[in-house]
């Protein structure tokens, strides 16, 4: 496999695992994942920090189109918050398809 090709088939699978993670996070709490973990119990902090692992592009994504609409940042953030979630993705991309292929 060119090394192009698994490259961006990792970012891929890392952002889809983002996008999973982040909607099943959702669908159980009825809030969007956060980085701000305001919890009452320590196991929902936990839950919320494992979460975060694989959620953290679709969060860090999110939060900078926010700041892009409302609060007018320049394009360069947003350009800077793309590049640190796509390497984030490529990260837990690489991690998840070494679990599936090691398994």
């Amino acid at each position: 496999m060119h090394q192009f090709t698994a490259f961006f088939f990792a970012i891929a699978t890392g952002f889809v695992a983002a996008g999973l993670t982040s909607s099943f996070y959702r669908m159980v709490t009825n809030k969007p994942p956060s980085f701000q973990l305001t919890s009452e119990t320590m196991m929902w902090q936990v839950i919320g920090v494992f979460t975060l692992i694989f959620a953290g592009p679709t969060v860090i994504l999110r939060n900078a189109l926010r700041a892009q609409v409302f609060e007018n940042r320049p394009p360069f953030w947003m350009l800077l918050s793309g590049c640190i979630a796509m390497m984030w993705s490529f990260l837990s991309g690489v991690f998840l398809l070494g679990v599936m292929l090691s398994a």
